[in-house]
């Protein structure tokens, strides 16, 4: 199955449920972070609580890396059509696009062989 646009994979996290799967997982001690009774993910020990579910911020990460993406096109458009002349602008906005991209593809590739590790286990 092939993802075509940011919405598509926010399609595809909201049908998986992190805490359906996790419910049998027990975590203890973890350094800096305590693992809620609710699994309602990880909270630091200074009583600030993470809002945001793994799905959540894969999710964001991903409309970041578009945005990213979006705003380098629309800056190498402006170069072109003569509305902006500093080439250099123009180039840092689309190396910050293409590190991100390429942050987020060795991400993905990480989460793969994570899943296919978690596959090979025998239960």
């Amino acid at each position: 199955m092939a993802i075509q646009t940011v919405g598509g994979i926010q399609d595809i996290l909201g049908k998986y449920d992190s805490k359906a799967w996790t419910k049998s997982a027990e975590m203890e001690g973890i350094n800096d972070f305590q693992w809620s009774k609710e699994l309602d993910g990880l909270k630091p020990k200074n009583g600030v609580e993470a809002k945001a579910s793994f799905g959540e911020f894969l999710a964001n990460s991903i409309g970041e890396v578009n945005s990213l993406q979006n705003k380098a096109n629309e800056s190498i458009q402006r170069l072109v059509t003569g509305e902006n002349k500093n080439i250099h602008e123009t180039m840092l906005t689309v190396e910050k696009a293409e590190i991100a991209f390429k942050t987020m593809n060795q991400i993905r590739q990480k989460v793969l062989d994570a899943y296919r590790e978690v596959m090979k286990m025998q239960v």
